[in-house]
């Protein structure tokens, strides 16, 4: 299979298990949403699918290509989006808890500072995933959720659920992005 079309593929798989866990927390809340959302991300690394919050603090660990990062990226909010609007479509009552979470976003930097402590724990979560231990997922997400961080992907699936945009969701991806690769380089082993 073309490479493109393979990392496009598994990156819209891994969108509609983010989905699935983004449609737990609106439609459940807290308390049990947050860890029925765990199931997203534990799907994502046993089934080798490519979600952006996974794969970016592993840029240069991985070797992976700035363009295939892309696209996964593409893939994950283009596909999260429509999974979420066909939400929706399947559930109307999602849409009052999906445009209250909007309404309290903001492009600042508090969002953005969230944003990059996801990215820390996603990057953890993944790395003790890869270690043999999926207790980074198990406890990860929760914190992420409870702690209020903000995850671009799951922030774009909730989008679509309220058949909206917002300007946040590029601060989203950016801080997701930073706090991935500033905790890699906190942690990395350098050759002494």
């Amino acid at each position: 299979m073309n490479r493109k079309i393979e990392l496009w593929n598994k990156s819209v798989g891994a969108a509609l298990l983010i989905a699935l866990g983004d449609y737990a927390l609106l439609k459940l809340g807290e308390p049990l949403g947050p860890f029925l959302f765990a199931l997203g991300l534990l799907g994502v690394c046993y089934m080798g699918l490519n979600l952006f919050t996974g794969k970016c603090g592993f840029l240069f660990a991985d070797s992976i290509p700035f363009c295939e990062l892309m696209l996964i990226l593409l893939g994950n909010l283009v596909a999260g989006w429509v999974f979420g609007w066909l939400f929706s479509v399947a559930d109307p009552g999602l849409a009052e808890a999906a445009n209250a979470k909007v309404q309290a976003w903001s492009v600042s930097l508090p969002f953005f500072l969230r944003a990059c402590l996801c990215g820390v724990v996603m990057y953890v979560a993944v790395l003790l995933y890869r270690k043999g231990t999926p207790l980074g997922i198990v406890f990860g997400i929760p914190l992420f959720i409870f702690c209020g961080f903000q995850h671009c992907i799951a922030n774009v699936i909730t989008l679509g659920v309220a058949r909206t945009f917002h300007w946040s969701l590029p601060v989203a991806v950016a801080g997701n992005f930073l706090g991935s690769l500033c905790i890699w380089w906190f942690s990395r082993e350098t050759a002494q």
